[in-house]
């Protein structure tokens, strides 16, 4: 009794092998299937596509000789010099022995008596396709990155170099004044030489010239008219008033212990405003309402907020708020926060995560405006279920204060914590 056959098994070439083994009627069924053949319409693919671009053959650049021809010492001496590598013409001998010392045109006669023709075709050929690499380098131009700069000597250095002020830039021009001839035709032209001829600097004139290292000498220190101003620029407040002798301002600084340049440098961003109404006995009391956020950018951040009738002192109450609040955030390699942290404020929930440097801030703007204040540049945030403003700025700031330190964590186990980075890489990453 013969064994039936599946459809599979029927269309494949290892059945052929089975047919003599087969009885007689099975074998005259099976000679009359066709071999094994795809059964789908789609067009068969080569297995090895060919390429979009042609080769680049070994004769096409010189390194075999045609199929008619022989590869003669003659032959490769001859193409070497005329097509691919020609020799140096006496007109550029005698300019080289001009500007090489001897022992240099010597040296290259010897390099070139050294290389064999047949070398410079097999192993030296010099490629002309589109996609040939440029390695023939021009050793007549220096090239800042592999060869060595050339510097100013050591002389040249002076510790000592600093700007001109303002007293010694105005004693130069006033000498080009008094150097200008009563009947100069041309006294823009005069100008221009003096700017040219002008230093800029105080010390030697090659440091300034032919500098040893570019590095810019120290800011001269300001002069008694620019000291005038700037104190007197301090002294008015951001909006034009007294600043520093104003009332409010006067008691911020003595609750916070801060000094009015300082506070003025503080980060200040309204967050929210909107209208509140209170319903009394008197009818509808309305009022404007501010949050506030304020930070130094280092590590410093606290929110406020103010309710006034009048919006000029809603504001002013909510950013003395934000800056009496500020606190302390704790901040790894201060620019990121220290793991995954949530926090929760009524409906709202979020969650912070700490990212790799240059990842930026990527959240919403409430979130982002705190890590600015903070001085957090790399954080993910994600806010779930309600999005309300007011709590999600409360929600913040609970995160960023409920990170737990690793010193925290190793002191809770009872475990030391050692920085691997100092240990393996001396301190250097």
């Amino acid at each position: 009794m013969s064994r039936p056959h599946c459809l599979r098994c029927v269309f494949a070439n290892s059945s052929r092998p089975l047919l003599p083994a087969s009885p007689p009627h099975t074998r005259s069924i099976l000679q009359n299937f066709p071999k094994r053949q795809h059964l789908h319409s789609s067009p068969t693919h080569r297995s090895r596509p060919s390429p979009k671009f042609p080769n680049v053959k070994a004769s096409t650049l010189g390194l075999s000789a045609p199929n008619n021809a022989t590869t003669t010492p003659a032959n490769i001496t001859s193409k070497s010099t005329v097509a691919v590598l020609p020799r140096y013409t006496p007109k550029e001998l005698q300019t080289m022995k001009q500007t090489m010392s001897s022992a240099q045109f010597a040296a290259l006669e010897a390099g070139e008596a050294a290389i064999s023709p047949d070398d410079l075709l097999e192993q030296g050929a010099i490629r002309s396709d589109p996609m040939a690499i440029k390695y023939l380098d021009d050793f007549t131009e220096i090239r800042a990155v592999i060869d060595d700069p050339v510097r100013a000597p050591e002389s040249n250095y002076d510790p000592n170099l600093r700007f001109k002020d303002d007293d010694e830039i105005a004693d130069d021009l006033a000498g080009w004044v008094d150097s200008l001839e009563p009947d100069d035709p041309d006294p823009m032209k005069s100008f221009a030489e003096f700017e040219k001829r002008t230093r800029l600097t105080v010390g030697k004139p090659e440091a300034e010239l032919d500098p040893r290292s570019y590095e810019a000498p120290e800011i001269p220190e300001l002069t008694d008219s620019m000291t005038r101003s700037a104190v007197k620029n301090a002294a008015a407040g951001a909006d034009g008033n007294d600043g520093a002798s104003d009332p409010h301002m006067q008691r911020l600084m003595k609750q916070t212990g801060l000094r009015f340049e300082q506070i003025r440098r503080l980060r200040l961003k309204i967050l929210n405003v909107h209208r509140v109404v209170n319903q009394t006995r008197m009818g509808k009391v309305q009022s404007m309402y501010y949050l506030t956020v304020a930070g130094n950018g280092n590590g410093m951040v606290g929110i406020g907020e103010g309710k006034s009738t009048e919006p000029e002192d809603a504001q002013r109450q909510s950013a003395a708020n934000a800056i009496r609040n500020m606190v302390p955030v704790v901040r790894y390699e201060e620019r990121t926060i220290f793991g995954f942290v949530t926090g929760k404020v009524g409906a709202t929930e979020l969650q912070l995560m700490t990212r790799p440097p240059g990842f930026g801030i990527r959240c919403q703007h409430l979130i982002y405006e705190i890590c600015k204040c903070a001085g957090i540049s790399d954080l993910a945030a994600r806010v779930t279920r309600a999005r309300n403003p007011m709590n999600t700025v409360k929600a913040t700031m609970q995160a960023l204060l409920s990170q737990r330190l690793p010193e925290e964590v190793a002191r809770a186990r009872g475990k030391k914590l050692v920085d691997v980075r100092k240990v393996y890489y001396g301190g250097l990453v």
